[in-house]
């Protein structure tokens, strides 16, 4: 029994030593969590038990056991705060669903040693994985319509997103798709090209053999393509999925379609589930390395 308790104790047993009410002590069964002896009320007359419990904890000052769930909004605090709280028994869950990925140190986890005894698991630090806003203005676009003009801005206000292919991208995606994946200055030129040519109709599109698009206008235009403009199938982003995370590479298809001389675009990130998902399970590995803690893709038993 804690200082805090056998104050409690004290002061009930003075209140009630003339009454018809003692304070005993009851000695349960030798059960894992339960206290070796336990403070009861003793009703003279019936003879009835009342927990002292209740009674105590209005005293309380501080918690019995840690509880809670610290939440982080980066990598590195996640491993800092898991370090500064571990135990020999803290384990690392990963939650791989690429729309809402999280890390999780449960603290008091269960015991490991000769097949463990129980722990709470109410104490943990939580990173979910808050997106970038160079991501959520990426996905927000993802498999959306955009009308030229929408598009031509977007591009522009979003250049230094751009990356150029290396050698291994160029030479994957030609394989896969049969087009070319643009350099970033053949994006921007792209857009500039429809900006120029927002209000002209569209005369007719083509299918090169390299598999680019071509688009020619009706009015001819004194820009360096004259009246066509070329449209790679795919270009390469390089940005943080997550708030101060490590820039990924991450592929993006771009596709059009004419209506009525009128052109809609459609950016389409590349299996963005795939590239989302090897980053948390990247980030998982240097959470368990720097905290020497065992990993698991899963979720704890326990709830919080």
């Amino acid at each position: 029994m804690d200082q805090l308790t056998e104050t409690a104790v004290k002061a009930i047993a003075d209140l009630t030593r003339d009454g018809n009410i003692r304070v005993d002590q009851f000695t349960p069964p030798d059960i894992h969590g339960i206290p070796a002896t336990i403070p009861v009320l003793i009703d003279a007359k019936t003879g009835a038990a009342k927990s002292l419990k209740p009674l105590a904890e209005e005293w309380r000052e501080k918690p019995a056991t840690k509880r809670g769930v610290a939440q982080v909004t980066t990598l590195e605090s996640f491993i800092d705060l898991t370090n500064r709280h571990k135990t020999d028994d803290s384990v690392i869950f990963a939650d791989t669903d690429w729309q809402k990925p999280s890390l999780v140190t449960v603290i008091d986890y269960h015991q490991k040693a000769n097949g463990g005894t129980a722990d709470n698991g109410r104490h943990r630090v939580l990173y979910e994985f808050p997106r970038s806003e160079e991501w959520e203005a990426w996905s927000g676009i993802h498999n959306k319509p955009l009308d030229q003009t929408a598009f031509a801005e977007f591009i522009e206000d979003h250049i230094a997103d751009l990356s150029a292919p290396d050698t291994q991208e160029e030479e994957d995606f030609q394989a896969k798709f049969s087009f070319k994946v643009a350099y970033p200055n053949e994006l921007v030129a792209l857009s500039r090209g429809l900006a120029v040519h927002t209000e002209t109709r569209v005369k007719s599109n083509l299918v090169l053999q390299s598999g680019e698009g071509e688009i020619t206008w009706d009015e001819q235009h004194n820009d360096a393509q004259g009246n066509k403009l070329k449209v790679p199938g795919m270009f390469i982003l390089q940005i943080p999925a997550f708030h101060m995370g490590a820039p990924m590479r991450i592929p993006v298809r771009l596709r059009y379609r004419v209506r009525a001389g009128s052109l809609s675009w459609t950016v389409l990130l590349y299996r963005p589930d795939v590239f989302i998902t090897q980053e948390v399970l990247r980030n998982l590995e240097a959470a368990a390395s720097e905290t020497e803690l065992p990993k698991f893709v899963g979720a704890p038993e326990m709830a919080a």
